[in-house]
């Protein structure tokens, strides 16, 4: 096992969580980390370099400029397609660099017109294949061997081209198949050149453009930087997969492919290959006899999980990543991950502050949300939250309606990108990737399943996580929920968390281990300032509040009758008696 695996991998399992990036260069590879300044210091010394590709860039995007400013503000809908077509066209000319700034921005409602979200959204990574001898060379330089000791088949063309690099399909000696990615050739130096550039023509321009467009965009561009230079060293990404596999090595319905070690480097990455079905058509789905419905519950549930327990996530879940596997496992279907070069994490605070958004959107509590979105950073610490409650309201309180599961992530984001040309809202660029990844899932859920909404998974979830209070923090987070700030019990909101997951299952299945759950936070050593709370609750105002009381007994009475625990041992002990 080659030094650097070992030392990537302790790097990984040592880290914090909350803070895991994966971001740190490997010593011997300096030109692989992201270095703004250096990298603009290095183009300037090469002016042959800049002043060709910048004449390039500059007529593309200058003929581009034009027919924004002639036609950006028309009204007619056919011109804005037209014009996001171009745009589309445009960044996709000028190579993997743009390709993936136009895929960034196709995830910033903030700063890109709602109506272009959709055409840059399209964005894909197929690309035509570099040379197959290309890809053979780079194989033997990097790995040190010939192909003919080591694979037992080598194809000619690979079976799927991006903009980073291409992937074959190969068997070894021993008779397993693998998947071998092998990078593109002078990709550090292209995308050092084209990210120097685009930070130059952002950082000159960014005074000239209009509201948002400006704020922060170097920042933006350096974040988006660091997460391209960490996707062409591959070691990172194989330390990357190791790590995701950990995090799900408990959860069977999720499988990761194993990293070749001795068959990977800097440039190439070997991995099992993964026989299954793109999660991209129903009916290929079906054809196969998978169930969509159960592998869009466990995508959306694997990627809760990601965001909001484990903190690291994978950033790039669309179609061509994620494939559908054989077996259904506690209703959850089963499917693979691949490609782990995109990944991110959350810190502790945030991850706790998004687990109390989607709590206070459900509960319609406006002022929590607004709250929210200051811890997180979309709005300043110190901006006034008096006009921008009712807003709030307006656009998300209508997109709810009555009904959870009428909730569009997507429509909700066009909706909201109104809502930040009028309000100081912004978009950290710590959150981009959280944006497109959640974005990314609830589209491949709609492509599977037109009338799916995400918060029909995603609210019973965390209301389970809730009612568990299994950490400290989701102890906390519920006392939030269900105490007012004068220590009165909220009986509708407790109400509403235990209606959220009785109907997430029919046949009364998870009342069982949410009764066992609720009964051994209530009486057990971690439950001690909830039963301070609720006994306080009962007396405040030195008075004693009977109404509440029973109130509560006939709450619980209802979620948690007899028949309907009656129910979910009989539907345990055997499932066709539910």
């Amino acid at each position: 096992m080659a030094p650097w695996w070992r030392e990537e991998l302790s790097k990984v399992c040592l880290a914090d969580r909350g803070s895991l990036t994966f971001s740190d260069p490997v010593p011997s590879d300096p030109d692989l980390f992201y270095e703004p300044d250096r990298h603009l210091r290095w183009l300037l010394l090469r002016p042959w370099i800049l002043i060709s590709r910048l004449l390039v860039v500059l007529v593309t995007l200058g003929r581009l400029a034009i027919e924004i400013v002639a036609q950006g503000n028309s009204a007619n809908p056919n011109v804005q397609q037209r014009l996001a077509r171009r745009i589309l066209t445009s960044l996709t000319a000028l190579g993997p660099c743009f390709i993936k700034v136009g895929q960034a921005l196709s995830t910033r409602p903030d700063l890109v017109r709602r109506d272009w979200l959709e055409e840059l959204s399209r964005l894909q990574d197929d690309l035509p294949p570099f040379p197959c001898a290309i890809a053979r060379q780079t194989i033997t330089t990097e790995l040190g061997v010939q192909l003919s000791d080591v694979f037992a088949e080598f194809p000619n063309y690979p079976m799927a081209a991006a903009s980073l690099g291409q992937v074959y399909r190969a068997r070894l000696k021993d008779g397993r198949w693998v998947a071998v990615k092998v990078q593109r050739p002078n990709l550090p130096l292209i995308l050092r050149r084209d990210l120097a550039i685009i930070r130059l023509l952002a950082i000159l321009c960014a005074p000239f453009l209009p509201l948002n467009l400006g704020f922060g965009l170097g920042t933006i561009i350096d974040e988006f930087g660091r997460s391209l230079f960490d996707e062409i060293d591959y070691r990172k990404e194989a330390a990357n997969a190791e790590y995701f596999a950990q995090l799900f090595a408990d959860h069977p319905e999720v499988t990761v492919p194993e990293v070749e070690k001795d068959l990977s480097s800097r440039r190439v990455l070997t991995t099992t290959w993964i026989n299954g079905v793109k999660m991209a058509n129903r009916r290929e789905l079906e054809a196969h006899h998978l169930d969509p419905a159960a592998l869009i519950r466990t995508g959306v549930i694997s990627g809760l999980r990601q965001l909001l327990e484990f903190g690291y996530f994978h950033a790039d879940p669309h179609p061509g990543n994620l494939f559908a596997l054989t077996g259904v496992t506690n209703g959850l279907g089963h499917m693979a991950y691949v490609d782990f070069g995109m990944m991110d994490a959350l810190s502790e605070r945030d991850r706790l502050t998004l687990t109390g958004a989607v709590v206070h959107l459900i509960n319609r509590d406006f002022q929590g949300l607004a709250k929210d979105f200051q811890t997180l950073g979309f709005l300043h610490p110190q901006a006034n939250l008096d006009p921008i409650i009712p807003a709030l309201e307006s656009v998300l309180g209508q997109a709810i309606g009555k009904n959870v599961g009428s909730f569009n992530f997507k429509s909700i984001t066009d909706r909201f990108s109104e809502l930040m040309y009028d309000y100081p809202f912004r978009v950290p660029a710590r959150f981009a990737l959280i944006i497109r990844a959640v974005v990314s899932q609830e589209g491949l859920a709609l492509r599977l399943d037109p009338n799916f909404r995400i918060l029909q998974v995603a609210y019973p979830y965390v209301a389970r996580r809730l009612l568990a209070g299994d950490t400290a923090e989701m102890r906390e987070k519920l006392l939030e929920v269900i105490f007012d700030a004068n220590g009165r019990l909220r009986l509708e909101r407790l109400s509403n968390l235990l209606s959220v997951v009785e109907t997430d299952l029919p046949g009364g299945q998870d009342l069982l281990p949410v009764a066992r759950d609720g009964l051994r936070l209530l009486f057990g050593p971690d439950g001690s300032g909830l039963r301070q709370r609720f006994l306080l609750s009962l007396v405040a105002e030195n008075k004693l509040h009977t109404d509440d009381m029973r109130a509560l007994i006939n709450m619980i009475g209802e979620h948690f009758s007899l028949g309907k625990l009656a129910t979910g041992v009989l539907s345990r002990l055997n499932p066709l008696a539910a």
